[in-house]
């Protein structure tokens, strides 16, 4: 039986790489939902050739666009903030891929625990902002969450088969980013395109620079404590430069079991698809004779204060991580646009944390009150800091 896929965020990396996947295993899995931010004119070409039952822009002003372009083609279109939480509860939606970016992951990830519908979670900040409240959600429902990120889709495959109780750590990699070798005083000069250069892997724009400033790593120490019910104190982040170890699980007798693969995110998003299982036509094979060495490194908090987020999010509780999160957005396309340096980045993070309400057991509507707010006071921020220079 044809699975059908709604991919929410379907012009980005993680989208246009689970679109790949799926034209090479048309027996499998069916696109029956594509959405978008803002990039119309790819959504309509992806709209045409995989002619699903629903494309949704978010853009509103953008949704005449892609109603004229596929009506002719009997697509159904829609538009605005709530289009793609409707949409992943339809019938025709077996699984969702939430590979949007950011806080705009949360409310159809909810939307489809509450539906029943199976998650391919690729949106990390959904469980970085809500993650206690989604594991309430998720008892309730039939739901079932794989990881798409590269780092916990190594560990929900090293835990197969495994007691949880033997598990003594979960050890997530990290490449170390552009910076990995630079100077604080360096780094501190770098530009959008000097982050922009990862050495390993090819994202889009917001992750990449959260990889420069090593708070994607934060995240996902984070969302690992989330996704595999984990105390922090077991859960920590080693930098392997190679990113051929996506990452490792410790357990009670010593031993050590890592996954292994290209830097390729087709990998992780198959395995997700195809929940727990696995088909060829994936990724490259990896040649460890070509890799030749493996390195590990600690990592630098010094020089990557974001890092220490982590730590202060998980154990503070609350609303802190959905203010982080926020106020991270909002330095970041600062930083793209030119308007802010690189630690201002962390400086931005950290006052926004600073000025706001502390909520200790949020629900959906203060983890939309927190959002708003935050957004507002780091752009506050931003804004002063930029009347500076």
């Amino acid at each position: 039986m044809t699975k059908q896929i709604a991919v929410l965020g379907s012009t980005g990396s993680i989208g246009t790489q689970t679109l790949d996947i799926i034209s090479r295993h048309p027996d499998r899995y069916r696109a029956t939902v594509l959405a978008a931010g803002s990039r119309v004119e790819q959504l309509i070409e992806q709209a045409r050739e995989f002619r699903p039952d629903l494309a949704i822009i978010a853009r509103e002003d953008l949704h005449a666009q892609l109603r004229d372009a596929l009506a002719p083609l009997g697509i159904d279109t829609a538009c605005g903030p709530h289009a793609m939480a409707q949409a992943v509860t339809g019938a025709n939606v077996d699984m969702a891929v939430t590979a949007t970016v950011g806080y705009s992951g949360l409310e159809p990830t909810i939307a489809a625990i509450r539906a029943g519908k199976d998650i391919a979670l690729a949106n990390k900040e959904t469980l970085v902002v809500g993650g206690e409240y989604i594991n309430r959600l998720l008892k309730g429902s039939t739901s079932r969450i794989y990881p798409v990120d590269s780092e916990h889709s190594a560990v929900y495959q090293c835990l197969a088969g495994e007691r949880r109780d033997t598990v003594r750590r979960l050890i997530i990699t990290a490449s170390g980013g552009p910076f990995r070798t630079w100077s604080r005083s360096a780094i501190a000069r770098a530009t959008a395109a000097d982050a922009l250069r990862h050495p390993n892997w090819h994202m889009g724009a917001k992750i990449t620079i959260d990889s420069a400033t090593m708070l994607n790593k934060a995240f996902e120490l984070i969302e690992a404590r989330w996704l595999f019910g984990m105390e922090p104190d077991r859960i920590s982040a080693v930098v392997h430069p190679q990113s051929v170890i996506h990452s490792m699980v410790e357990f009670a007798d010593g031993a050590i079991k890592a996954q292994m693969g290209t830097p390729d995110m087709r990998l992780p998003i198959a395995y997700a698809l195809g929940e727990a299982t696995r088909h060829g036509d994936v990724s490259d094979f990896c040649d460890l004779l070509q890799v030749g060495t493996l390195t590990f490194e600690e990592p630098d908090t010094e020089r990557f204060p974001c890092l220490t987020l982590a730590r202060y999010a998980l154990e503070r509780g609350g609303n802190t991580a959905c203010v982080i999160n926020a106020a991270n957005e909002i330095a970041v396309a600062a930083f793209l646009e030119g308007r802010i340096g690189f630690n201002d980045i962390y400086r931005t993070i950290t006052s926004t944390l600073e000025a706001m309400p502390f909520v200790a057991a949020p629900d959906y509507a203060d983890y939309v009150a927190t959002n708003t707010e935050a957004r507002e006071r780091a752009a506050r921020f931003v804004n002063n800091l930029n009347h500076s220079l």
